[in-house]
């Protein structure tokens, strides 16, 4: 609500700039283009979610994914050990680590809910477990080894090879992980 706020204010702010300039034929121009390209990216970006979320999905069928499950659940043991010993909980958490893994975001959203209420049916009413804090550290920073995502943004706009930021990607994201699940580490048991 607060960021919609802002935004308006920004928009609003701009367009009456622009006119009290006497630039309202290219705030209008500008306007049109914006909508345009944004337009253009969304499909763009739409199109390459849909594959990478089709190649998960074959991945599924083929049992890819449950392989790639299975050979976290061991890390993720130790992470979670409480949700270790429901596999309720265990299963959609393993399949977001994966997707996540995979840069497949949208895809990865629906099985972290899942893992985040069984770890909150776990936990005290109205509070969240240092666990469920770990999961939203983990989902926040996630290491990605196919940001396809950020690949598609980037082949959207014309990046001739989309896909050469990986060692960036993997280092900054590798970095982002460990940091926070530190930072959550050293905060546990602060809240009660």
């Amino acid at each position: 609500m607060l960021m919609g706020a802002i935004w308006t204010f920004m928009i609003v702010t701009a367009i009456l700039y622009g006119c009290a300039n006497g630039n309202a034929d290219a705030v209008a121009q500008a306007a049109l283009e914006g909508a345009e390209a944004a337009f253009e990216l969304c499909f763009s970006i739409g199109g390459a979610i849909c594959l990478w979320c089709a190649v998960m999905e074959l991945m599924k069928e083929a049992g890819l994914a449950e392989r790639l499950a299975a050979l976290l659940r061991p890390i993720l043991g130790r992470l979670f050990p409480n949700s270790a010993k429901h596999n309720d909980i265990m299963e959609p958490l393993s399949a977001n680590v994966s997707a996540n893994l995979l840069g497949l975001g949208n895809a990865a959203t629906p099985m972290g809910i899942r893992a985040a209420q069984g770890m909150a049916r776990l936990g005290e009413p109205g509070l969240a477990s240092d666990e469920l804090c770990r999961l939203v550290v983990l989902n926040t920073a996630s290491i990605q080894l196919l940001p396809t995502t950020i690949a598609a943004i980037r082949g959207a706009e014309g990046a001739a090879a989309p896909f050469d930021i990986l060692p960036a990607v993997w280092i900054s994201s590798a970095v982002s992980v460990a940091v926070g699940l530190l930072a959550a580490r050293l905060l546990e048991g602060k809240g009660h």
